[in-house]
């Protein structure tokens, strides 16, 4: 897709619209030789950070999915979702690596081979299948919490596995009507290079496609956010406010629904500014879409759009899995410093024990 972004600057600073796809070749063909040398320049330090980014990601991802299994959250309901999440990132961040290694190598494209690894790793089709079904998941797994504290009973009689699963099946399924449907008919190969999702019939389809995917893959879903958390906070504070006036309530109970007040609070802040902070380079950049600007500008925030979505995978699992304690005990039993604190500890209470 990056490679075609030089193109659609030019579309957005006063140039002619561009309404076929004949149109489309013949101007990514004319651009394709004007490319000047600070341009790959930022190609390059672009493709080296997604891979920094992607190999951090598969450790960290590959890590939490470890502790989880280990500690056997991944057969909870809410364990559930979060496994699949942390499974997503890792996909997301292993095909960061390959895509964008491939990158630097500056393949020729010709024949089938080509057009396929245009169409499913040059493209980056199947790391944004994997960003959005992220989303979705993550959508899922807010609507989950939301539906446990404010309607538990319900939760608890009506909520079962196979809707969780159902719920993972959809994320993927919607992001593949999403990417991989819309990749091929926008994507061709010119001259031994992969121009992705730019050969659209008329600007008016482009501009609807974007327009419905920022409606769908941030507006909706930072309002899904912001309501069940605000929801949730409601609830835990009325709860809590009836424990307080009840003469049964001990210090200890109220201790503990402060502990959880806020840790929903510390989640919806993180959530909440974390996704809006990597979804809002996207929202400038469709902005940029539609209103003159310059290519380099256009081009500054068009990577900064691919990497913060691909750093925030890196951060998500520390925010959603390490925020239970089974799976900090197994992540602090595999520190051999502490590991060995833990075993001069024993000792010591050994030999106390004996002398006494």
């Amino acid at each position: 897709m990056s490679e075609s972004l030089t193109a659609v600057a030019m579309t957005t600073t006063g140039e002619p619209e561009i309404t076929s796809t004949k149109e489309v070749v013949s101007s990514l063909t004319s651009t394709n030789t004007m490319t000047s040398p600070s341009q790959g320049v930022m190609e390059f330090y672009f493709s080296c950070a997604a891979i920094f980014i992607g190999a951090l990601g598969t450790a960290a991802n590959g890590l939490i999915i470890y502790a989880l299994v280990a500690s056997k959250q991944h057969q909870k309901n809410v364990g559930l979702l979060i496994f699949h999440q942390n499974a997503i990132d890792l996909y997301v961040s292993f095909f960061l690596v390959v895509i964008f290694s491939l990158k630097l190598c500056n393949i020729y494209l010709a024949g089938s081979v080509g057009y396929w690894l245009c169409m499913l790793l040059l493209s980056e089709s199947l790391v944004w299948l994997g960003t959005c079904a992220a989303a979705i998941n993550l959508a899922s797994i807010t609507i989950e919490r939301y539906l446990k504290v404010v309607y538990p009973v319900w939760s608890k009689n009506k909520l079962r596995r196979w809707m969780l699963y159902a719920a993972m099946a959809t994320a993927w399924i919607i992001s593949f009507m999403t990417n991989i449907v819309s990749v091929f008919p926008t994507t061709s190969v010119i001259h031994g290079r992969c121009y992705a999702y730019m050969i659209w019939e008329s600007q008016a389809a482009s501009m609807i496609f974007f327009f419905w995917y920022m409606m769908s893959y941030v507006v909706i879903i930072t309002g899904i956010f912001i309501f069940c958390y605000w929801r949730i906070l409601a609830v835990i504070r009325r709860q809590a406010k009836v424990m307080a006036r009840g003469q049964s309530t001990a210090a200890g109970s109220s201790h503990v629904q402060n502990r959880v007040q806020t840790n929903v609070i510390k989640t919806m802040v993180i959530v909440s500014v974390f996704h809006a902070i990597s979804r809002l380079p996207g929202t400038v950049t469709f902005v940029f879409l539609m209103v003159p600007v310059h290519p380099t500008v256009f081009q500054i925030f068009f990577h900064v759009n691919q990497l913060l979505p691909q750093l925030y995978m890196c951060i998500n699992p520390f925010i959603y899995a390490t925020k239970f304690d089974p799976v900090k005990q197994v992540l602090l039993r595999m520190i051999p410093c502490k590991k060995t604190s833990e075993q001069a500890t024993s000792q010591t209470d050994r030999a106390r024990g004996t002398v006494n």
